[in-house]
């Protein structure tokens, strides 16, 4: 599975010179355009993406996004169908590979970071900030992609309660709290990778401050 949004692979017929461009196989120009779109995100102003802006970056008219999207806001879903595929699929490769609830919980931090590396567009609906002239469903869907996120968080939490150790003692309470503020962790590391135009990586010296978070 693919962690960023990369462009399908595509011909290179530039050699053949005079000859018709070929036409986009199926779902090739909408992953184009969620591709693109991506891209756009990641400016650091913040500016809000237009369809015309969009269909003019990708060199083709409004009308030709409308036929692989019913709106904008089917745009945007495609994004955050792609970041839950991507992230969930992730964090069960991690829960199967490792035994270890706190294994877990450091494989699935230093995913979400990684993940957001990779994808300052993402970042950017991952935080709401690209959502916030949109259509009101996309920040719901995006608040319960987070949430469940968290879920994970604590289940791998509540393993290492059955692990023994200091982890062992705590209540259910206190894990559901510590996943709340593991959550907090990722969401200001991914603020301030936004707030520097992205250029503060959110995974730099995440190894310390995992450690210290996930201390018993």
């Amino acid at each position: 599975m693919r962690e960023s949004l990369e462009p399908a692979d595509i011909n290179d017929s530039s050699a053949d010179a005079g000859k018709t461009r070929k036409r986009p196989r199926p779902g090739e120009r909408r992953l184009q355009i969620l591709q693109v779109l991506a891209e756009m995100l990641q400016n650091p102003k913040g500016e809000r993406v237009t369809t015309a802006a969009l269909a003019a970056k990708i060199e083709v008219s409004e009308a030709a996004l409308y036929r692989h999207f019913a709106s904008k806001a089917q745009m945007f879903e495609g994004l955050i169908s792609f970041i839950e595929q991507t992230v969930f699929g992730l964090i069960n490769q991690i829960n199967q590979k490792e035994e270890s609830g706190l294994a877990q919980a450091r494989g699935i931090l230093q995913m979400l970071l990684f993940f957001a590396e990779k994808n300052p567009g993402m970042t950017c609906v991952l935080l709401g900030d690209a959502l916030l002239q949109e259509d009101d469903r996309l920040q719901e869907r995006i608040t319960q992609v987070l949430d469940c996120v968290e879920a994970s968080l604590k289940q791998a939490l509540r393993i290492a309660q059955t692990q023994g150790g200091n982890w062992g003692q705590l209540g259910q309470e206190e894990v559901s709290i510590r996943a709340a503020m593991l959550m907090s962790f990722v969401l200001g590391r991914w603020h301030c990778f936004a707030r520097s135009g992205f250029k503060k990586l959110p995974t730099e010296a995440s190894d310390v401050s995992l450690r210290l978070l996930l201390s018993e």
